[in-house]
């Protein structure tokens, strides 16, 4: 299947699998990103439609507060805490602090590994 970034889904893929290892991004961060302000919701239902075999971080999209949004104590809550920790999140009942982790808390820490 040939992919085309004229689909919303491919820019909301490209723009999550762009997110740094040690950094987290919102549901509505990736939208605008993915130049689709406001859609929020849709990168959640393109978060479940990922095809077989694209390997994507999930694991480091989260809600506006820093929440994860699986339910607490949940499969998919547990496995994604143990991703973000094992990068070096910060991950404390189930929140991550965004102004440390947060992919635009400091864009130049994040793309180019400047002291912050």
């Amino acid at each position: 299947m040939e992919r085309s970034l004229d689909d919303p889904y491919e820019r909301i893929w490209a723009a999550i699998a762009a997110i740094p290892r040690g950094r987290v991004a919102s549901y509505g961060a990736i939208a605008t990103r993915a130049g689709l302000p406001g859609r929020a919701r849709l990168v959640g239902r393109a978060l479940g439609l990922v095809p077989d075999g694209m390997e994507l971080p999930w694991h480091r999209v989260l809600r506006s507060s820093g929440q994860i949004a699986f339910p607490a104590g949940s499969r998919g809550f547990r496995e994604q805490s143990k991703r973000l920790k094992a990068e070096g999140v910060d991950v404390r009942n189930g929140k991550v602090p965004l102004a440390s982790f947060g992919l635009d808390a400091n864009l130049d820490r994040a793309l180019w590994g400047m002291p912050g």
